[in-house]
């Protein structure tokens, strides 16, 4: 009898949890092609894809008058690890990017423009031309933010100097770190970094407010920080946050930053030549492309933005680089790894205007 109790138990909180063959569903039709020609609706999607901070979606997308513009979502902004929005206008940047790239790829090539009308927005004008596609926009579908170890290969001068080229945006130096004393001390920055947020009570309140562990949890918001996408285990809504608070520690998080670093081929690191919402927005241009490039060569790669996020730390980032004074935007580590699954996306109504 009891083991029968137990057995039901177990049934009914996995059962709660969702099926990650339904979730992997959902996710893949969010992922499927791009119609030709393509609808407003469906450029969205492809915007969507793009990378932000903790995956809240920060954005909002209205189309007057052969304009699309990208609003910020304040509503689903980070006060805390972000408190003037910097990642924000960075991850505005990366969706700019994935809507122009399909947008030239079906026949309508445009310019972004920032627009500093009410705290900022990013313009995107399409224009009749050819239609041309590229290997990053047949990358948009496939690229994620792969938070696993990697195998440690080294990547070619040939394919540094693609990544390289692909990401040149006028007013963002990108520097790439492939040695690994300099590698060392940017795993020493993360670390630094990573044992001061964990050590903030709003910090970790924040992050865990934005996680998501099983695939329901992941599928009903459609936002968040997927943990599985992680390479953990789904856990119920109610155990989710209390495994969290007894299992992860920052030395436990140390220790796997520290890993991952090792397993990496390379570190990318995005400086602007000025602060500011504009500037931060040219960034994510850059590191959208950066991110597509990568994914197009076979690449993974994940964001180390800890010596961004902890401001002490930034000068010393700066001075690694070799760009004292300035301010460092993206940290992004990449090499060769595993597909793990994708992070959810909110359905295209959520985030259009009218």
């Amino acid at each position: 009898m009891l083991a029968a109790g137990a057995g039901a138990a177990a049934y009914l909180t996995m059962s709660g949890m969702g099926s990650t063959s339904g979730y992997t569903a959902r996710v893949a039709h969010l992922r499927v092609p791009l119609g030709s020609p393509a609808h407003f609706r469906d450029l969205v999607r492809f915007a969507t894809l793009a990378p932000n901070g903790h995956n809240t979606q920060p954005w909002k997308f209205h189309v007057r008058d052969n304009v699309i513009r990208i609003h910020p979502d304040h509503s689903r902004r980070t006060p805390i690890v972000d408190p003037d929005d910097h990642h924000l206008f960075v991850s505005l940047g990366c969706a700019a990017e994935n809507l122009s790239l399909a947008s030239l790829a079906r026949g309508r090539p445009g310019a972004i423009s920032f627009d500093p009308a009410d705290g900022g927005s990013l313009a995107f004008t399409p224009q009749a031309g050819p239609a041309i596609s590229s290997a990053l926009f047949d990358a948009i579908p496939r690229r994620q933010s792969t938070r696993a170890e990697y195998d440690g290969r080294q990547v070619s001068a040939a394919d540094l100097r693609t990544l390289a080229a692909a990401s040149s945006i006028p007013g963002v130096d990108l520097v790439l770190l492939t040695d690994w004393p300099r590698m060392e001390r940017l795993r020493d920055l993360v670390v630094a970094g990573n044992s001061a947020q964990m050590a903030d009570a709003a910090f970790m309140l924040e992050l865990k407010s934005w996680l998501r562990f099983n695939p329901r949890q992941a599928f009903r918001t459609g936002d968040g920080l997927y943990s599985v996408a992680s390479g953990s285990p789904a856990l119920p809504d109610w155990l989710g946050p209390r495994a969290f608070d007894w299992l992860v520690t920052a030395q436990h998080e140390n220790d796997k930053y520290a890993r991952q670093i090792r397993s990496s081929s390379g570190i990318a690191v995005f400086v602007a030549s000025r602060e500011g919402p504009e500037h931060w927005a040219a960034v994510g241009q850059s590191c959208q492309r950066f991110a597509l490039q990568a994914t197009a060569l076979g690449l993974k790669h994940a964001f180390i933005n800890q010596p961004i996020e902890v401001a002490h730390l930034r000068p010393d980032l700066a001075s690694l680089v070799g760009l004292p004074g300035r301010r460092p935007d993206i940290v992004i580590r990449f090499g060769y790894g595993p597909t793990l699954p994708y992070s959810p996306r909110r359905p295209v109504d959520a985030v259009i205007t009218v």
